[in-house]
């Protein structure tokens, strides 16, 4: 029995009509089915020229901000580098609450743009400036003043860079992070944050002469960070303290327990209070 037209017409057309949308599909089919993305993609790694950052870019608040330049005691006459800069707020407000001058760098250099932009429509650009320089290689000589927003471990690899670098006397002001061992001077929680200072202490390490009561007695120092240790003649030392460039011990130099206040000059800790008969020079 033959067929009738009209059927074998209509199974044609609806052959065709399947055969075309198969090609559709394959023509127009989504990456997701072609090359499904590996569980854990991130675009954000593929950007070219995207620099490799120390720490992550995570903005300050403002109030703990205030709380690190005030904990800090910033003052007009300061200079403020500040460590991973970001947007500039730090160095900014630095700027325009205390009248302080400084270098804020970054190794991203869009972060530099930003803050450059910031400073100009604060009107602080005669005060302030942005670099992008890696962090471990900017010179720290200069700082009255260091403030960070790091990570720990950035924090550790400063942390020999500091106290070489900075003078007896600056202040360091760490946002949330310490510097291990280095025990903090002053500390300040501002809700859920802390923030962090330590005053970078005199060198003193090592043998000295101390000339005290019309006698001369070796004195060993045995420095850690801002305290010490050591032996005056043949008795040790008590309450050894640096902060800054003053130095305070306690010492039995056979007239009984004697309080010893003074301040590194040179080569030299003289007595603070000039008044006075004692003296210790390094020894050569």
């Amino acid at each position: 029995m033959q067929s009738r037209p009209w059927i074998r017409f209509l199974l044609w057309g609806a052959g065709a009509v399947l055969v075309l949308a198969l090609a559709f599909m394959f023509l127009f089919r989504s990456d997701e089915v072609l090359a499904p993305r590996p569980t854990g993609f991130d675009p954000g790694a593929f950007l070219a020229g995207r620099p490799s950052l120390d720490a992550p870019q995570v903005a300050t608040g403002m109030a703990v901000v205030d709380a690190m330049l005030s904990l800090a005691e910033v003052r007009p006459d300061d200079y403020v580098v500040d460590l991973g800069s970001g947007d500039g707020r730090i160095l900014i407000a630095a700027a325009r609450s205390a009248g302080a001058h400084g270098l804020g760098v970054d190794i991203d250099p869009a972060a530099i743009e930003t803050a450059g932009a910031n400073a100009r429509a604060a009107g602080v650009t005669r005060l302030v400036a942005f670099r992008n320089q890696d962090l471990f290689e900017t010179p720290l000589a200069e700082a009255d003043v260091l403030t960070l927003y790091l990570t720990p471990e950035v924090n550790l690899r400063l942390r020999p860079r500091i106290l070489a670098q900075m003078r007896p006397g600056a202040r360091v002001v760490s946002h949330d992070y310490t510097m291990g061992e280095w025990r903090w001077d002053r500390r300040q929680r501002v809700g859920e944050a802390n923030v962090y200072v330590w005053i970078v202490p005199a060198r003193i390490e090592g043998a000295w002469t101390l000339t005290a009561n019309g006698r001369a007695f070796p004195l060993a120092i045995d420095q850690s960070f801002q305290t010490f240790t050591g032996t005056a003649g043949e008795t040790r030392t008590e309450q050894g303290r640096i902060s800054g460039d003053r130095i305070r011990f306690i010492a039995n130099l056979g007239r009984g327990r004697q309080v010893f206040e003074g301040r590194l000059d040179g080569n030299a800790i003289v007595p603070v209070d000039a008044s006075e008969r004692w003296r210790a020079v390094r020894a050569s």
